[in-house]
């Protein structure tokens, strides 16, 4: 099924043009622009991006807020789910992300990128308690097991990013979203099956449509992974502290931290234990390049786990003004790599091809790698001008594959300087 990858878009092999080129709480109250329980959804997001001019010093003054794109991009409609099924897509609004605000660095269920809507045979209101996960392969005892039932095997949660493989338009790169996920430790199901083999390895199938009608992805839904790959997987039912809503899985969706979205299946119907030779699905084959692959691999044992690499790139470039002169802040985000070397804050920045790299300004220490943290750099550009900015790790144990080809480049367009 190509459950995450833009069809429109490139594979790595292709990487696109280098940016080196020049070119009892109290009621809410609904005066205070700052107090989200007295505004519309739409108008907290707006306050969200002005409110830094509150907690700056007298002497600096928020100006505006300067787009991001890129010549290359679509600039498709942000936040509105477009198309149906295998090609549907939703681009997360990733500028509303602010560092002195952790509600916004969580997306909230409406607003988390889709690519693949549910199926048309999905049931429009599905029965979670009537919903069955088939148990079985190489196994003694194959089982259907209720997603009623999965609590049983005890629960977990956590605050997981996901991103498309094909997350590559320019103008957004909004196909990246970060919840929280509630739902059954997949290794805990595992463990109750009792292996007809020694050597074994682990389907995830889901629900698909059965075909394609624009021919532009490949139907059919599923993974295989080795057992320690699901060492923290997660059999989701919540999102956010919700059930999962029907375009995100509803009412079982696989979550597997750290690793692309094309690996994290939706509409969870089949957990299956296959032969250690077992042939590669078409869900792996359609995203082999994407998920940084050499080449398509027959077997799936000789596919390399979908991790996403540490990653960064800006989201909103902010205009500001103090003692007379215009300088600029850029706020941008850091996801992605693993555990160890674990996660980093040597960031380094560059706006031209001709210009040094400079160290990000102010770049905490993520947590972790599960999801992203926000960083901020001071900017005072020397001439107006179109810009680009890209950035680096400064650190050689961190795989960085995308960066290393200016991946997130992202573009802008500075009239004052």
């Amino acid at each position: 099924m190509g459950q995450v990858g833009l069809v429109v878009t490139p594979d790595l092999s292709d990487p696109p043009d280098s940016p080196d080129s020049p070119d009892s709480p109290d009621p809410p109250d609904p005066r205070d622009p700052l107090d989200p329980r007295g505004l519309t959804r739409r108008q907290f997001l707006a306050a969200a991006l002005l409110a830094p001019a509150f907690s700056q010093t007298s002497d600096e003054r928020f100006l505006s807020t300067v787009p991001l794109g890129h010549t290359r991009g679509t600039g498709a409609p942000l936040e509105r789910l477009l198309g149906r099924g295998l090609n549907a897509r939703l681009f997360t609004d990733l500028a509303t992300i602010a560092n002195d605000d952790p509600r916004s660095q969580i997306i909230s269920n409406e607003r988390f990128f889709v690519r693949t809507a549910a199926p048309s045979r999905l049931p429009r209101d599905v029965d979670a308690n009537a919903w069955t996960i088939d148990a079985g392969g190489l196994v003694r005892a194959p089982a259907q097991i209720r997603v009623a039932s999965l609590e049983a095997f005890g629960t977990r949660s956590g605050r997981y990013l996901l991103e498309c493989s094909g997350n590559t338009d320019p103008a957004n790169y909004g196909l990246l979203s970060a919840a929280g996920w509630e739902g059954v430790p997949l290794p805990a199901l595992l463990d109750r099956l009792r292996p007809s083999s020694n050597r074994w390895r682990v389907l995830v199938s889901g629900l698909d449509d059965e075909r394609d009608p624009a021919g532009t992805s490949v139907p059919g839904a599923s993974w295989i992974f080795s057992r320690d790959d699901l060492e923290r997987a997660l059999l989701a039912t919540g999102m956010n502290g919700a059930p999962l809503p029907r375009d995100h899985g509803s009412p079982v969706r696989l979550i597997v931290p750290g690793w692309y979205g094309c690996a994290c299946i939706k509409w969870v119907t089949r957990v299956e234990l296959v032969a250690e030779d077992a042939p590669a699905t078409s869900q792996m084959l359609e995203f082999a390049a994407r998920t940084h692959q050499s080449g398509k691999p027959p077997l799936a044992r000789d596919f390399i786990p979908a991790i996403i690499d540490t990653a960064a790139m800006p989201v909103r470039v902010e205009k500001w003004a103090a003692r007379g002169r215009v300088f600029y802040r850029v706020v941008g985000i850091v996801w992605g790599g693993t555990s160890p070397p674990g996660p980093t804050n040597a960031l380094s920045i560059r706006f031209r091809s001709n210009l040094p790299w400079t160290r990000v300004e102010d770049c905490p220490l993520p947590a972790s790698t599960d999801t992203w943290s926000v960083w901020t750099h001071t900017w005072r550009p020397e001439s107006p001008g179109r810009y680009t900015i890209v950035l680096r790790v400064d650190d050689k144990r961190i795989r960085t594959r995308r960066l290393d080809l200016f991946f997130y480049a992202r573009d802008v367009q500075i009239d004052e300087a």
